[in-house]
């Protein structure tokens, strides 16, 4: 009767939440007649990299967010703008540090310093901004429109965007006419403390052929999380224990940011222009974005500080021009970011002790007494240029190119420091006190490419498009990584190469590969339009992620992975304009993808471990039901499943063993007399797996009614996402400790005034105060720590009021 009633409960909460968007859908069904609509507007789009175009004429799956709609939704950043892209899904654990995927290609093991770069590249303008462990956390105000290019987009944009592709495009300067704008929010958390956000732009024209933008924002996000008072007594030492009382705090978890954004533009002719940019942006969080359920709700015990600080500078040229009837442009950029981190590491400690006694056997003071506690100091130190030079030729011919030359090299420059309080000297990595563990690594990710689209008009309404990127990458890792000299650790200093020579900083050099690939990837498609308003395409097309290197000794390095993609689209246009419907199917085989894992001593370690298969659905629609309400909406069905078996290891020939039982031999290397030993075991994730991170089932929906009073415009908008259920790991045995991640449904409504250049606005987000599942996780192997995960979910029920004000053109 119990599981009766709970299930009643659950439904009849659900249906709250889909009852105001219900009757939305409703209201507009019923006055659809009463008004008649004007056509929707043109989106505009620069995907294939040669100049605008609408949206509508390019046969690619996008969805594009324009300044409009980002306003109207109330975009500020990643977080907010994933949730209307039903092709997109992430894990994170806190901003700055957002894992992303497209269409299902995720492995779920993904963000190490030292592991594979991403599957999806995003660009802010020209330039590509994803690093390892996260892309820029971008604060988005005065931005043309936000991109998500579905699918691979190896041959236009390369490396990292395999599965898809995430571009942030921003307004430049307008010789045209002076124009600004301003906005002033506040808002308050249900239960946390209250945040603001200032921003504004001023667009000024310097002559007829030159102009100059400024952007600036500072924000502060609400802590909603506790760290309340508690104590943790280790196992194995007698009693030893830690107290939280001296952090704990109410809402620690608040978020500053500061930006700014300046750009010139100068017409040199009437053929080139040259336009510099420089953006910046300073973001310190405090606290933790995981709370611990076994606490309580937003409920944590911290024993150490938790904080992060990520600063960073992107500098940018683009040079536009013609030679003759070619078009010419130059792209070149460098990113410097900055990040440091405090970490609180104690989950970790504790599990270990409890499991084997550490703090007592083996991490002790100075008298051999037992020790508590352990926390982490990271500092990563980020540099990337890149440069691309491509021509393309008149987009109204016939036969149509668009090609050129990239070449871009990312530097990481990696400290982590694994500390406990009073650690004994002897067990310290030399010349770091209290340190227990050193990861002080140098990382060299080097990408050239070539490449090319050529289009041709078959006929007026069928065009054949073919394209091929060739590319080289040389990828290094060296450093040092591991314990100090305990006499019986094969990590650290044991393993210190000579002659002994310091990195850095660290005591010796443990690590120093280089891999290096070249390959290519092609692309063919096919698209006919029916006529100007209806338009169906067929592709078949390539992507890729490069490989690197393993830090473990004996391990192989890994190698690039590839993604092929079967796809059959369509962009329509009905109901005289009013009425948008795109969408695609898709079928996806990739191979021999690339997948990270904890390994021996809690190591990373990556792979090529395995096949999938991906098939979906995608869709969105935009209807203006009259001249005064517009709904819009998208889905995303996605299934998707291993083709093989993973059993986590390589067979004798370095291919990954997917055999049921999977055959694992123990090999003594170092003891010729010593006889191998094979035994049989279960996969770890059998043939027809899902992978993780994906649901099956995504999907948005957004109403806006406009209407006046009196002598004002109003409005108002209600939003609702809903997010299927997802698997926590690839791997049967750890996702069954962390547990599937459940669906949930989020809705936000708002509602405005307008009048002249002023315009104010109440939100409210998270209406109902869910408490999605965005990320579940633990702070080390899930066999060990996984039976206390961590959840970070959205902010509560915000409440917020908005003004802005608007000048000049």
């Amino acid at each position: 009767m119990q599981r009766s009633k709970n299930r009643k409960i659950r439904l009849s909460q659900s249906a709250v939440v889909r009852a105001p968007l219900a009757s939305a859908i409703l209201l507009a069904l019923a006055s659809a007649h009463a008004q008649e609509a004007a056509p929707l507007g043109e989106v505009i789009v620069t995907a294939q990299k040669r100049g605008e175009q609408s949206l509508q004429d390019v046969p690619l799956s996008i969805l594009a967010l324009d300044t409009a709609k980002l306003a109207e939704l109330h975009i500020n950043d990643f977080d907010d703008y994933v949730k209307f892209l039903p092709s997109v899904s992430y894990q994170t654990f806190g901003p700055g540090y957002a894992l992303v995927y497209m269409r299902g290609v995720a492995s779920g093991g993904d963000g190490n310093h030292s592991g594979s770069q991403p599957s999806v590249g995003i660009y802010l303008d020209e330039q590509p901004i994803t690093t390892i462990q996260g892309a820029l956390d971008v604060h988005l105000y005065d931005v043309a429109r936000v991109e998500a290019l579905a699918g691979p987009q190896g041959t236009l944009y390369g490396a990292s965007s395999q599965a898809g592709t995430i571009r942030i495009i921003t307004n430049k300067p307008d010789s045209s006419g002076f124009s600004a704008a301003y906005g002033l929010e506040g808002n308050v958390v249900s239960g946390g403390d209250s945040g603001y956000l200032a921003e504004g732009y001023v667009n000024v024209p310097l002559g007829e052929k030159a102009a100059v933008r400024l952007v600036g924002w500072a924000r502060h996000d609400a802590g909603y999380i506790d760290n309340v008072s508690g104590t943790r007594t280790w196992p194995s030492t007698g009693g030893l224990f830690l107290d939280s009382t001296a952090l704990a705090e109410k809402n620690f978890n608040d978020i500053d940011t500061v930006g700014a954004r300046a750009a010139l533009r100068i017409d040199l002719n009437d053929n080139w222009t040259v336009t510099p940019s420089v953006m910046m942006q300073n973001q310190e969080a405090n606290g933790v974005f995981g709370y611990d359920p076994l606490i309580g709700d937003l409920k944590v015990i911290k024993f150490y500080p938790d904080n992060s600080k990520d600063d960073w500078v992107q500098a940018a040229l683009t040079i536009e021009g013609k030679i003759g009837s070619l078009d010419v442009v130059y792209a070149g950029a460098t990113l410097d970011r900055d990040g440091d981190v405090d970490a609180d590491y104690t989950v970790y400690s504790y599990f270990y002790d409890y499991f084997s006694s550490y703090s007592s056997l083996y991490l002790v003071d100075d008298s051999g007494g037992p020790t508590a506690g352990q926390f982490i100091q990271g500092s990563d130190r980020y540099k990337r240029y890149s440069h691309e030079l491509r021509i393309s030729t008149p987009a109204d011919k016939r036969l149509r190119f668009v090609g050129g030359l990239f070449t871009q090299r990312q530097e990481h420059d990696i400290q982590q420091r694994y500390l406990i309080d009073n650690l004994a000297a002897a067990l310290e990595v030399t010349g770091w006190d209290d340190t227990v563990w050193l990861t002080k690594q140098f990382r060299v990710d080097k990408d050239e490419a070539a490449f090319g689209e050529l289009s041709y008009d078959i006929t007026d309404q069928l065009t054949a498009t073919g394209g091929v990127r060739f590319f080289k990458s040389d990828n290094s890792m060296t450093g040092f990584f591991g314990y100090g000299d305990w006499g019986f650790s094969s990590n650290g200093e044991a393993a210190c190469f000579t002659p002994i020579v310091p990195f850095r900083g660290a005591p010796c050099t443990t690590l120093a590969n280089t891999v290096k690939e070249d390959d290519h990837i092609s692309k063919l498609s096919l698209s006919y339009k029916f006529d100007d308003d209806r338009m169906i395409y067929a592709t078949w097309s390539e992507g890729f992620r490069p490989g690197g290197t393993n830090r473990r000794a004996g391990l192989p390095p890994y190698l690039a992975d590839f993604l092929t993609n079967y796809e059959v689209g369509w962009k329509t246009t009905w109901a005289d304009g009013r009425l948008r419907f795109n969408g695609a199917l898709f079928s996806q085989d990739w191979k021999d993808f690339q997948y990270a894992l904890l390994g021996a001593n809690g190591l990373t370690e990556i792979n090529n471990a395995a096949q999938a298969r991906i098939q979906g659905l995608e869709a969105d629609v935009t209807w203006a039901a009259t001249d005064r309400l517009m709904i819009s909406g998208g889905i995303a069905l996605t299934d998707t499943k291993l083709t093989d078996n993973y059993c986590g290891f390589l067979d004798q020939n370095g291919r990954p063993e997917s055999r049921n039982p999977c055959p694992f031999t123990f090999d003594d290397d170092d003891d010729p007399l010593t006889p191998d030993i094979t035994v049989l075991l279960d996969p770890q994730a059998f043939k027809g797996t899902e992978l993780p991170v994906t649901p099956k089932f995504k999907a948005n929906l957004t109403v806006r009614q406009e209407f006046n009073i009196g002598s004002f415009e109003a409005w108002w908008r209600a939003s609702v996402v809903h997010q299927g259920k997802r698997r926590a790991d690839l791997r049967d045995f750890e996702n069954g400790i962390l547990g599937d991640q459940p669906s949930y449904e989020l809705a936000d409504f708002s509602l405005g005034l307008a009048k002249d250049s002023y315009s104010v606005e109440l939100f409210v987000s998270n209406a109902f105060d869910e408490r999605p599942v965005l990320y579940r996780f633990s702070q080390c192997a899930e066999a060990v720590c996984g039976f206390e995960p961590f959840v970070v979910t959205s902010p509560p029920r915000t409440i917020g009021l908005k003004f802005s004000q608007k000048f000049g053109n």
